[in-house]
This record gives structure tokens, sequence and C-alpha cells, in this order.
């Protein structure tokens, strides 16, 4: 289908969905969230779809939710903010979190308040290092949302997680890949070769096995030791049955490079 707010394309295996209003920083509304939700389904309905790229278009990443949305506007009464987050954000974030192939965040720019959740919620974020991350939502009374208040402090501990949150300051990629709330900050011309690279590489890998470790990762803070040693054993169990780990195996036993599926 023909998109408005954003790009989509899908290449060897690799899907890339690219915020695009960037006369808006990419800013959120309504329509756009329908088209990611129709490019997100076709990413979990594909099975030639290895990896997922999530960026943005010009000079920002994303600015988070567009104020002049009209379901953002100011008339009579308040609009009901809580009804867009579970409208829309809570179902991007779980959609993102749920998906069936490994995801990359491509930062080019700004990323603030929900677009930083959403880079967030990726399982793998590399930024150019003019790009930065920003948690603005104490300058207009609200709280941070989309996930901020739960990826944040699980990334950089509970002390940085609250000092971004109340001051609503802006971390600048380098630093944020200094404290381990993103994997990589590179030279901005090296961004899209370098994560081009590396969705080539995880569109080459054994497919559910990179979920079940997000899935794995996600569930450790939950989960006793015991519990986590019994979903350990589970996913062993099932991936143990699959086709890739049977390629996996036979690759290293006949010394040459696996040629994984995805099943």
């Amino acid at each position: 289908m023909a998109f408005e707010n954003i790009r989509f394309e899908v290449d060897g295996g690799v899907a890339r969905l690219t915020l695009h209003r960037p006369d808006k920083l990419n800013s959120f509304t309504g329509a756009m969230h329908g088209e990611l939700r129709s490019a997100i389904d076709t990413v979990q309905s594909d099975p030639r779809i290895r990896v997922l790229v999530l960026t943005g278009s010009g000079r920002a990443f994303c600015a988070g939710q567009d104020l002049g949305d009209p379901e953002m506007a100011m008339t009579s009464k308040a609009p009901d903010i809580g009804n867009v987050v579970e409208k829309y954000y809570k179902p991007l974030i779980l959609s993102l979190q749920n998906l069936r192939v490994p995801t990359i965040a491509a930062v080019n720019g700004i990323a603030a308040g929900a677009g930083a959740s959403v880079a967030l919620a990726c399982d793998l974020v590399i930024a150019a290092k003019s790009a930065s991350f920003l948690q603005a939502f104490s300058k207009i009374g609200l709280v941070p949302d989309t996930g901020g208040t739960w990826f944040l402090p699980q990334r950089v501990g509970m002390a940085r997680a609250m000092g971004l949150a109340m001051l609503a300051e802006k971390l600048p990629a380098e630093k944020a890949e200094q404290w381990g709330l993103i994997w990589q900050a590179v030279e901005d011309a090296e961004l899209s070769p370098t994560v081009q690279k590396l969705a080539t590489q995880l569109a080459s890998m054994p497919t559910k096995a990179l979920v079940r470790t997000r899935q794995a990762m996600h569930a450790a803070p939950t989960h006793t030791l015991e519990q986590q040693l019994s979903m350990e054993g589970g996913f062993m169990r099932e991936l143990g049955w699959s086709p890739d780990y049977a390629e996996g195996v036979a690759a290293f036993m006949e010394k040459r490079a696996p040629k994984f599926t995805g099943q």
C-alpha cells in the first residue's frame, strides 16, 4: 500500500521503515501510527523478512508526539492523553517487542520523548554521533511514556534514569553509548553503512534464536533464577529441534559457513 507518513521497503531480507515527516521532525500523528501498524504487520507476516531497521528522514529520528495532531487538540476540555497512549503507543511498543525478527534503530538525529522510547524498544540502537536522546516530558508537566520509565532504569540505572527524566537534559549519542543506553555511536557518515552491514549480518543469522534471546533477556528482571533457568531450558529444547540448529551443527562439523533460513 502507499504510505504518506512513512517509507517502507524490503530488500534481501531486510525491511527498512523510515519515519517520513521531516518538516515536523518525524513527530507522531494518528495517521502515522496507522501506517506503522500496517508496515509492522507486514514484517510480522512475511517469512522472507529477517530483520527490521527503523530510522527517520531528514535531521531527526523522531521528536515524539505531534502536539498539533487533532487527538491532542486543546478544545473545550483537555485531551485524554492516556487514551492516546493506550490506543497508539502501547500497541506500537508491544508490537516491536514481540516482533518475530530482530530490530535495529538507526538514530540519525534527535530522538525525543516517545521517539526516544521507540528507539530503545528496538533490540540494537546505532546512533550518529550528532544524534541525541531527550526525555522532555517534565517540561510540559507529564511523565515519560511509551515505555520510557521501563527502558531507562533498566539500561542506565535508577540514578541516571531519574536525572534524564526529571531534568529533561539532552543526552548526546556518545555519552548514551558510554552509559550503556545504546549499542554504538558512529560518525554521521558511517551510520548508514554501519547499519546496513549489521542488518545484513542479522538477516543471515538464526532468526528464532535471536528473538528467543530477546525474550529471555527481557524476562530476567522479573524472574527468579530458577524460573529463568526453566525458560532457558524450554527455549533450548525448542531451538534444539529447529532446522537452523541442525544446519549450525552441520556447518561446524564440516568447517563451513552455515546457511540459516530463520526456521
